[in-house]
């Protein structure tokens, strides 16, 4: 990601692959640092064939194009994270964080006035988390400056736009001491307001994905990404795998016993 990188002027990208002791493979796309390649991928067992199809072959030059034109509308650096080559084709699309490693002050206050917002909305009436794990169903409210949630070890302050950017930030980042319910909230949080779901409804997360990035300010790098996927499948962002039961926007991949796992570079 670096520019004096010797390798920032090549084209490439990668995938994650976890393979376990038991047998048991864990394989996605990954564009939360960047998009690029148009890549896809395939999982095989004797149960069948799992996919994630990845991008279109122009999805790249589509999700620049996109963001120049919402740098226009929203007077936010969209089209800076734009990497072009001498010739000015597009070689990558960076993550808002990516570029935020480089650029601290862009996005300052993109998301100031959502946030002040949904602080309002949440000192009238309880935020519903439904962690869909051991730490139950639980119930949120803002009180005084911060969000306090039942069973949590302790509560959250106002998100800034890296924060939300990045996930891993201000109120995200995780201490060694949290317990199982901050542990099982901070996904769940960071995903709402990255998918701008929170005014919206008070449930989370959202059962309805069409409803993703519809308010703006919303993450317009996460939103094209999936709108340049040819099955809408595959992480844009941190906690893209905070989902209804029966949605996959993240494409995780997993199975036991893989017969074989195929990469296709190009689009299909």
């Amino acid at each position: 990601m670096d520019p004096l990188d010797p390798n920032a002027k090549i084209q490439w990208a990668f995938i994650e692959l976890t393979y376990l002791a038991t047998d048991d493979v864990f394989a996605n796309l990954s564009y939360v640092d960047f998009v690029s390649l148009a890549l896809g991928i395939s999982l095989e067992s004797a149960n069948g064939t799992q996919t994630a199809l990845g991008i279109r072959a122009d999805g790249v030059t589509n999700i620049c194009n996109d963001l120049r034109h919402q740098a226009t509308l929203t007077g936010q650096p969209w089209d800076q994270l734009c990497v072009t080559d001498s010739a000015n084709h597009v070689l990558r699309v960076l993550s808002p964080t990516s570029y935020l490693s480089r650029q601290p002050t862009a996005f300052q206050d993109y998301y100031r006035d959502y946030v002040d917002r949904v602080w309002e909305e949440y000192s009238h009436r309880a935020l519903l988390l439904k962690t869909q794990s051991s730490a139950g169903d639980v119930e949120c409210i803002v009180s005084g400056s911060l969000l306090r949630c039942d069973g949590d070890n302790r509560p959250y302050e106002r998100p800034t736009a890296a924060d939300i950017f990045g996930c891993n930030s201000g109120p995200f980042a995780l201490a060694e001491d949290d317990n199982e319910v901050h542990r099982a909230v901070v996904p769940i949080l960071c995903a709402a307001f990255t998918r701008s779901t929170l005014s919206g409804s008070n449930t989370q997360p959202s059962s309805d994905p069409t409803t993703y990035y519809n308010t703006s300010p919303t993450n317009f790098y996460s939103k094209l990404v999936h709108d340049y996927e040819l099955d809408g499948r595959g992480y844009a962002f941190a906690y893209d795998d905070v989902n209804p039961t029966g949605e996959n926007q993240a494409g995780l991949l997993l199975c036991s016993h893989p017969r074989s796992l195929t990469i296709t570079v190009g689009g299909p």
